[in-house]
């Protein structure tokens, strides 16, 4: 009976492990834009929403690279940006706003809490001209690049 059960064993401890691979692979590739919101800030939530999404765009241009990121809600004094290296860091913290009346939430669907995305940069940018603008729930940085390849031409000298 041994004999029998080994191969679909090994079936399954194949399949197992090529589905761990797989979702290590798919947290690893989208891991930056699911974000945790931590509920430091709003211990009455009982609802349990902790995760949510911080969806950025990245666009790289010749000169700059531009990243924008919707964050509905948000003050600007409530957003901090961190460039270090390749990596852009942007954190802030989403505050309930408290309404008066005695109900509680029957359904919570947005994240609030304080949260921290990672944006990996695929070039290196000057962090002392970045600029970062925050207008109608939208957070846009503008990041000039400090790699950029200009070709030049090689004069020819003869004897």
């Amino acid at each position: 009976m041994n004999t029998l059960t080994a191969p679909w064993r090994q079936g399954v401890q194949h399949a197992w492990a090529s589905l761990a691979e797989g979702w290590r692979d798919l947290r690893r590739r989208a891991g930056g834009a699911l974000t945790r919101f931590r509920h430091d800030a709003a211990p009455d939530n009982k609802a349990g929403a902790a995760w949510g999404l911080v969806f950025a765009d990245l666009r790289v241009e010749d000169d700059r690279i531009i990243v924008r990121m919707e964050l509905p809600g948000m003050n600007r004094e409530d957003l901090q940006i961190d460039i270090d290296g390749d990596l852009l860091s942007v954190s802030g913290e989403k505050r309930i706003e408290q309404e008066s009346g005695d109900g509680g939430y029957r359904l919570m669907q947005c994240a609030y809490g304080s949260f921290r995305r990672d944006v990996s940069l695929p070039h290196r940018v000057d962090a002392q001209h970045t600029q970062a603008h925050y207008r109608n729930g939208v957070l846009r940085i503008d990041m000039p690049r400090v790699d950029r390849d200009r070709g030049r031409r090689i004069p020819v000298h003869g004897a």
